[in-house]
């Protein structure tokens, strides 16, 4: 039972480490100098969402009044397939993907939700 609870706990507090990202035509991950250029970023979304890349490692997602307010706080690493992982302070994380599509930048969930950020 204590192994069973451990096994769960780890799942849903450990992000996914081995993704297939769900790429589509066009789509080019961001590489190494553009991910590590987030640092000290706001990057904005079409729902008015903000999240935060502090060169420091610290991340928060300001959700817009229209999704509830408030903010998430967390810190972020980029991992070796270059997504972007976040550990939360509630314990949870996830990882995404930041692609160029043309001039568009996007975030790929790990379910393959697609996120347009809006150009600054």
């Amino acid at each position: 039972m204590i192994l069973r609870l451990a096994l769960a706990f780890s799942l849903v507090a450990t992000p996914v480490m081995a993704t297939e990202w769900r790429l589509k035509e066009g789509d080019r991950p961001l590489n190494a100098a553009e991910l590590e250029a987030l640092a000290g970023r706001t990057l904005t979304f079409y729902d008015d969402g903000r999240s935060t890349y502090s060169a420091g490692g610290s991340f928060s997602y300001t959700y817009s009044l229209a999704n509830g307010g408030g903010t998430a706080f967390g810190t972020y690493h980029i991992a070796e397939d270059g997504s972007i992982c976040t550990r939360f302070r509630n314990g949870l994380g996830r990882c995404d993907l930041y692609v160029l599509n043309g001039t568009r930048m996007l975030l790929i969930t790990e379910k393959g939700e697609r996120y347009p950020v809006r150009p600054e």
